[in-house]
């Protein structure tokens, strides 16, 4: 399998070197989570000659007789080494029934730089601050973004190669590993595995969910009606006039537990007049667009949806903070916030038509502050502007 460094993600984990905290690698099952550790530790290595680097794979059989936390303990201490700095890295560390004793032990001891990844069966964002007595740090692993995409599949030679690479992203996805696949078939399978897995070893299994038929009904119906806004009650419905029988409550838990596990992406709406946070309906978006096609095919494919939802995880893929905007009975699809900056984005498909076009520019007309406003469609020409929007090619903003 080819490789591409990931060097955005590999700088987030080396910014965090050297603090107090513990640094957790998180994200979606096969999202290269294992990898960006090790080429984390080759990087130290290859800086820091003198630094001591405890290494613990637990997909190994060599460590076998390190599960146990006591001997995990005992081994680590074991390889301490004085007057250097020692970095601890343990990869799949679930594998060592009560780790977080271990873990937090020796946090506590100030003697080591530690760095974990997991499965997410066992480390969840809301497990986090039970297990870990200690200050972390999440480290978010995303899919392949399309620039990674891109990288991948090598030179691009063209606006026209750019088109059509994003056009077989939306059907591929992020999952890197499904790309030495030669054949459809044999990405989309594996996709389906590990989506399958996600859903049953990940959440049916360890949290004993009686309504295992919901939760991929559920799936499926956020996935055709992907980048609409929801709520669990209105879904409860759905599903309920489906034939799948349930109730907020439920929907409520799952949806939960679905965004714990790196599958969904709960976004808020913020009334940007009002200038304040509501709390009613949100929209939920999908981690990787390769899943919704590898489960439904082309069923219901709206691609300005589907847009709608890749510009949303690559906003959180780049640490923005984002927030479907209302402005009086108008939607404004996404605020995004990043330290100081703020911006106003409008995402569509074809934007050719002069009603489309209106549709798009109207709600970015009537906010009055001075932040940038832009629309990302799927043009194919270079940037410009209409009435201070800034009109970009949407595989184009997606490269850069």
């Amino acid at each position: 399998m080819k490789l591409i460094k990931r060097s955005t993600l590999l700088n987030n984990l080396l910014e965090a070197k050297g603090s107090p905290d513990i640094k957790i690698i998180t994200g979606i099952r096969r999202s290269g989570k294992s990898r960006l550790l090790a080429d984390f530790m080759n990087k130290i290595k290859s800086e820091e000659p003198s630094s001591n680097v405890i290494f613990i794979d637990f997909r190994s059989l060599d460590t076998e007789n390190l599960q146990e936390y006591h001997a995990l303990n005992d081994y680590i201490e074991q390889h301490y080494k004085p007057n250097t700095i020692n970095y601890l890295c343990i990869d799949e560390v679930q594998m060592c029934p009560k780790f977080e004793l271990t873990i937090n032990s020796l946090h506590a001891s100030e003697k080591y730089d530690i760095y974990l990844t997991g499965s997410n069966a066992f480390l969840l964002s809301s497990d986090l601050a039970t297990l870990f007595t200690g200050r972390f740090i999440e480290i978010a692993v995303f899919p392949f973004s399309f620039n990674e995409y891109c990288t991948y599949y090598g030179q691009l030679d063209g606006q026209q190669d750019i088109q059509n690479l994003l056009d077989q992203y939306v059907i591929d996805g992020g999952l890197s590993g499904s790309y030495v696949y030669s054949s459809q078939s044999k990405k989309t399978q594996y996709i389906n595995d590990v989506y399958t897995t996600i859903l049953q070893r990940d959440l049916v299994e360890k949290y004993h969910l009686a309504d295992s038929e919901v939760l991929p009904k559920l799936m499926d119906y956020l996935m055709d009606n992907v980048s609409n806004i929801s709520s669990p009650n209105s879904l409860a419905q759905q599903l309920s006039l489906l034939g799948i029988p349930t109730n907020n409550h439920t929907i409520a838990t799952y949806l939960d537990l679905l965004c714990k596990a790196f599958v969904l992406y709960k976004v808020q709406r913020y009334d940007v007049k009002g200038k304040k946070y509501l709390q009613s309906l949100n929209k939920f978006y999908l981690v990787d667009s390769g899943i919704r096609f590898a489960q439904l095919g082309t069923r219901n494919m709206d691609y300005g949806r589907i847009y709608e939802n890749l510009v949303a995880i690559e906003l959180l893929r780049r640490n923005y903070q984002i927030y479907v905007g209302k402005l009086y009975q108008k939607e404004v699809d996404f605020v995004a916030i990043r330290g100081g900056e703020k911006c106003y984005i409008q995402v569509c498909d074809d934007m050719s038509s002069a009603e489309t076009f209106k549709r798009e520019y109207e709600p970015l007309l009537q906010i009055r502050d001075a932040y940038p406003k832009i629309i990302l469609a799927r043009t194919r020409h270079p940037q410009y502007d209409y009435q201070g929007i800034h009109i970009i090619d949407l595989a184009s903003w997606l490269l850069s």
